[in-house]
């Protein structure tokens, strides 16, 4: 048996434990060689006697006895009664210490004791040659506290320089002199930068045996070390059993991979890899890869349909060559580019709800590139996966972005003979942002882009557009703001083939339009700070920010130009919005003011005395459209618009937004997300949507500590609107001193699952991920 922990990009949470091992256990075995190198002249009996006269090393030791002698004839230095030689953080204790100055060899006997900072050494007998570092400990133990890891043994002998064996051993991270568990074994091996092995291994439970391998090797590194990683098991009622078997390659400093066997008894053996590299913080990459022959399909028979397809799925699904790879890379270029690469290429559309865990799964790789790379993918059912690279340059005051799109409609290249999905190949922008042109009396931005696109089936063609805007900002006091703004649109279009194939007619080749729009801001700041006699806020600021806008862009005719997409139809506006958004700012006890200068936006902003907390946002809205005031049979008023942000403490927030309809006297919208948590990290989520004849929704998410060791968890997801329950799972997590273990039923898309994570602590942990 192989045993390794669960793997991060480059390092294992064992690997570590393992690496602070080996690293504490080598000290040990070099503190004990420098401590007792008694290479000194003749010294006579003395009670008390500084190391500096027998040792000379760079700093000073001490040793304290009550008797320490010398015999010239056999070259042998004796220190007895209370033997204790310390420096610094490091001592060493012995009832007596006897040293060979002719073999090099030393001995100590009676309670041995050896600590370097909080990690201490024991043993009945520790012999050592000084020269060679070769020595045995008798009765011995190690705790090393930073790992918390005890490792015993009737004799831990040092063979080489960095190899060790251990007779009748036993490993936990327990504490105790009866552990909750521990691996003992007949004889374990460890060699640094290597592996560690142990015959005839067993684990148990307090004083039960509970597993037994004949032979099992687990990795005692500095470095990243290749091995196999813990495995994952589990049943699912689609699946059945399953096993994931990974295996880590650590191929270099800068580079590892990661194979996985994932077996699954009805669908087949699963095939899977990760590759990465990561040269510095921003110049790195992943990409996993996985491939499965599936056994079943969903062909449309009534019994491939209801067991192997989903039921809210107009597609079959008659392929069983099934795979899945996604790729992100960041890579700095010369002159201050960076460039960026997103790959996501599915086999079908069925394929990332089937598989969303484990660690080849859509749920693992969603979280991974979120955290190291942070962009995210396209979610799980989406059917059209976005593909990208990008080259972008950030100056002071412009930015450049060029981009290759390309939209991987699965549905189209699997069971389509024609594929109308546009790509854009490529898209670059250029833009200028908000800056003076006239000392600060006239401000000017722009925005500007090139696409070339491309589909195969369709019309293809580029665009050329242009958009500058001129501002005249103008102040009154402090007492408001207004700023009209004017922006001049210019587009140009050249078809390669239109949607009736005929690109030889000059009048679909060449296009252009002009179009310029207006826009005016009117608003002001209000704020008034009350002083508040609480434990640990002193004053509240209220801001109310009303603001009202004004866009107009002209009825242009533009059926005659091209519509690639939504930017291509430019709609007329004519349209006022009216704001009103509300701030409540607190300040916690200190020296300094809170006044006009406190930015309002500002949710965090601390100092030695003082802390800010905006603990409230809320923002009314509401348009009133001049082109449908005329319109017979439509209402100029937009529904009203309201959204808020609480944080009243950090145990609570709570986000809702709604949209209401005046003329209906209904809701259109409601949307409202709510968390509550307390120190020990125990959480209730509710995330409701509704959708006015459209979608009604709730989501549920709780945990629990029943005691102090027992937890409970769910999740609950329900359609209310079609009266189906999305997910459903409940767990139960215990968790001890030193090991964990996590129960849980699982039920998804009409996939039931039961699964299970045992995590011994700086150990391993085994089982299948929630």
């Amino acid at each position: 048996m192989f045993i390794k922990s669960t793997h991060g990009s480059f390092m294992t949470a064992f690997k570590k434990k393992s690496q602070t091992y080996s690293r504490k256990l080598c000290l040990f075995w070099i503190c004990l060689m420098v401590l007792i190198n008694f290479q000194t002249p003749v010294i006579s009996c003395a009670d008390t006697i500084n190391a500096q006269d027998i040792i000379q090393p760079d700093t000073p030791w001490h040793i304290n006895a009550q008797k320490i002698t010398y015999n010239q004839k056999t070259n042998i230095y004796t220190a007895t009664g209370d033997v204790k030689i310390y420096n610094d953080d490091k001592t060493l204790s012995a009832e007596s210490i006897r040293y060979n100055q002719d073999t090099m060899e030393a001995e100590s006997t009676g309670a041995v004791r050896l600590t370097v900072g909080k990690d201490t050494l024991r043993g009945d007998e520790i012999i050592i040659n000084l020269k060679t570092g070769i020595g045995t400990i008798f009765n011995g133990s190690i705790f090393i506290e930073k790992s918390h890891f005890f490792i015993k043994g009737d004799k831990i002998l040092k063979t080489g320089e960095d190899s060790y064996t251990i007779d009748n051993g036993s490993i936990t991270t327990c504490d105790g002199d009866l552990p909750p568990w521990k691996i003992t074994g007949k004889q374990v091996a460890i060699t640094i930068e290597e592996y560690g092995t142990v015959r005839h291994a067993a684990l148990w439970a307090k004083k039960l045996p509970v597993f037994y391998v004949p032979y099992m090797i687990f990795p005692v590194n500095i470095k990243r070390q290749s091995g196999l990683l813990a495995p994952q098991m589990g049943y699912s009622s689609r699946n059945g059993i399953e096993f994931i078997q990974p295996y880590y390659w650590a191929i270099n400093q800068s580079s590892d991979a990661t194979f996985y066997y994932h077996h699954l008894q009805k669908r087949g053996e699963k095939f899977g890899a990760e590759y990465r590299y990561a040269l510095s913080d921003f110049s790195k990459a992943t990409l996993m890869m996985d491939t499965l022959n599936d056994r079943k399909i969903d062909n449309g028979l009534e019994d491939s349909s209801q067991e192997w397809g989903y039921t809210d799925d107009q597609f079959l699904r008659k392929n069983s060559d099934r795979y899945w790879f996604r790729m992100k890379l960041n890579q700095e270029l010369p002159q201050n580019f960076t460039s960026k690469l997103d790959l996501d290429i599915v086999s079908d559309q069925d394929y990332l709800n089937e598989f969303s865990s484990g660690y080849t799964g859509y749920d693992t790789a969603k979280k991974y590139f979120e955290s190291e790379f942070g962009r995210d993918i396209d979610d799980q059912n989406d059917n059209v996966r976005t593909n990208s690279f990008n080259i972008n340059k950030i100056w002071t005051q412009y930015s450049f972005n060029a981009e290759l799109l390309w939209y991987d409609n699965v549905i189209n290249r699997r069971q389509s003979e024609t594929d109308s999905t546009l790509q854009q190949l490529p898209a670059i922008t250029f833009n200028a942002l908000k800056q003076s042109v006239l000392n600060n009396r006239v401000f000017m931005d722009m925005d500007s882009g090139y696409s070339n696109f491309y589909r195969q089936d369709g019309m293809t063609g580029q665009r050329l557009d242009i958009h500058p805007r001129i501002y005249l900002p103008m102040h009154y006091k402090n007492y408001f703001t207004f700023e009209p703004s004017a922006g001049f649109r210019q587009t140009y279009w050249y078809l390669d083939r239109t949607e009736d194939d005929l690109s030889g007619q000059d009048e679909y080749d060449y296009q252009h339009r002009e179009i310029y729009d207006l826009k005016a801001e009117l608003s002001t700041d209000l704020f008034s700070v009350y002083p508040i006699k609480g434990k640990s806020i002193n004053k509240i600021k209220h801001t109310l920010i009303p603001r009202l806008e004004y866009s107009y862009i002209p009825d242009v005719d533009q059926t005659k130009y091209p519509d690639f997409d939504d930017t291509d139809q430019i709609e007329p506006e004519n349209l006022m919005t009216f704001s009103l958004t509300n701030l409540l700012i607190s300040k916690s006890q200190g020296g300094n003011k809170l006044n006009e200068n406190t930015p309002a936006h500002n949710t965090d902003e601390s100092s030695a005395i003082d802390s800010y907390n905006q603990f409230l946002w809320f923002k009314i809205e509401q348009s009133y459209d001049f082109i449908l005031e005329n319109e017979p049979d439509e209402k100029p008023f937009s529904p009203l618009y309201a959204e808020l942000n609480l944080t009243p403490v950090n145990l609570l927030s709570l986000h809702a937004e709604t949209e209401w309809n005046h003329d209906s006297g209904n809701f259109t919208t409601f949307n409202t997300y709510c968390k509550v948590k307390n120190s020990r990290n125990d959480h209730l989520k509710l995330d409701y949507r509704y959708t006015r004849n459209n979608n009604q929704s709730i989501n549920l998410d709780f945990k629990t500590a029943i005691t102090d060791t027992i937890s409970i968890l769910g999740n609950y997801e329900r359609n209310i609107q079609n009266e189906e329950d999305i997910e459903k799972k409940i767990g139960c997590i215990y968790k001890a001193q030193c090991w964990s273990c996590e129960l849980f039923y699982k039920d998804k898309d009409d996939d039931r699952k039961i699964g299970f994570m045992i995590n011994l602590k700086g150990l391993a942990e085994i089982g299948t991920e929630l």
